[in-house]
């Protein structure tokens, strides 16, 4: 009988022992799980300021200079758990360029989805202010990752442009002013395809037919718009300035547009245009040249471009800024009407003396 007892509680020990061990066989491992799990799905990263990031990786990056970028921003709080779900995710074969949002407190596995799949955020490209193509191209490689230069190469590769119908005078028309949706990683050969788009979505079956009944091409129809704007900051003349100058081109007169000779001089902030300055030897200077010049001198408001299409009808040939300075002109018929304005607002200059 005791023998029979003996075993029985021999064998309840063990059973007890074993219900122990696989206790804390569970236990360690449900830490080990939970390790785990707090390792690829919890916080790991950190953001300037806590605020939304936007990370920018480069054409042609590789696993290591993405973590060198999130590094230089000390965005990752355990390296160690990031490095081993990146490689369990494969993601250092699966770089993709592009600018990413980044937030606060994202876990490793949110992260290395994001750039793994390439989810980036697209970019507002805004295209408004631009007096040169040297200009256009600085402002643009400010927003999107190709450089100035490679922009400029390709804006003054008359092959190149050929195919688009433009050439190196031409080229800043193509770019209608807007704000326009791109990622950010895109070539400056695919900028400028899809901104001839855009030129074509703009100059449609209204717009090319109106330029056709006024005798202009659409470059020829920026070139102008692009004078007027520099001509005047007040919309409301926009259409008055554009039929002067129509005016002057039908009856074979010379533009004579002081904006023009600015951009020969390349002097875009002088105030009084001299008599010597209208002598600079250049084709965009309208005082020497009949004609609309090469290309456009900046880039033209839609306004304008509109304005140019709608112009105003009358036999106004001379304008001349007002002597108050308010941005409006004096528009004139005849020449004789035309230089009393003219020295009205010399002497309105003198006084303030404004001498250039």
């Amino acid at each position: 009988m005791r023998s029979k007892k003996k075993k029985t509680t021999s064998s309840r020990r063990l059973i007890r022992y074993i219900f122990i061990v696989i206790a804390v066989i569970l236990v360690f491992a449900g830490i080990k799980v939970a390790s785990f799990y707090n390792q690829v799905f919890g916080p790991n990263v950190q953001t300037p300021e806590k605020k939304e990031f936007y990370l920018y990786i480069p054409t042609g990056s590789t696993y290591e200079d993405v973590v060198a970028l999130l590094d230089s921003e000390n965005m990752i709080k355990n390296r160690q758990t990031f490095d081993w779900a990146a490689k369990k995710k494969k993601y250092p074969a699966n770089v993709h360029p592009g600018r990413y949002l980044v937030k606060y407190n994202m876990s490793n596995n949110e992260l290395i989805n994001m750039l793994r799949s390439g989810l980036q955020e697209p970019v507002d490209v805004v295209i408004n202010v631009a007096r040169t193509p040297e200009d256009l191209a600085e402002k643009i490689s400010a927003q999107i990752e190709p450089g100035k230069e490679q922009i400029l190469e390709l804006f003054k590769d008359e092959a190149y442009l050929k195919q688009y119908g433009f050439n190196k005078e031409t080229i800043l028309g193509m770019f209608i002013p807007n704000t326009y949706e791109f990622w950010w990683n895109t070539s400056a050969d695919e900028f400028i395809k899809r901104m001839n788009k855009e030129y074509k979505k703009f100059w449609n079956y209204e717009r090319t037919g109106r330029a056709k009944e006024i005798q202009l091409t659409p470059n020829q129809v920026i070139s102008l718009a692009s004078i007027i704007i520099n001509e005047t900051n007040k919309e409301d003349e926009y259409r008055r300035i554009a039929g002067l100058y129509i005016n002057r081109l039908d009856i074979g007169m010379r533009l004579q547009a002081d904006p023009t000779v600015k951009y020969a001089l390349g002097d875009f902030e002088r105030k009084r245009i001299l008599k010597d300055d209208t002598y600079i030897d250049s084709p965009y200077n309208t005082y020497l040249h009949e004609g609309l010049p090469p290309g456009p001198i900046s880039l033209p408001s839609v306004k304008a471009i509109d304005a140019v299409l709608k112009y105003e009808k009358h036999d106004y040939l001379y304008f001349c800024a007002k002597d108050d300075f308010s941005g409006y002109h004096n528009f004139a018929r005849t020449l004789d009407q035309h230089n009393k304005n003219a020295r009205l607002y010399q002497k309105a200059l003198n006084r303030r003396k404004i001498l250039k």
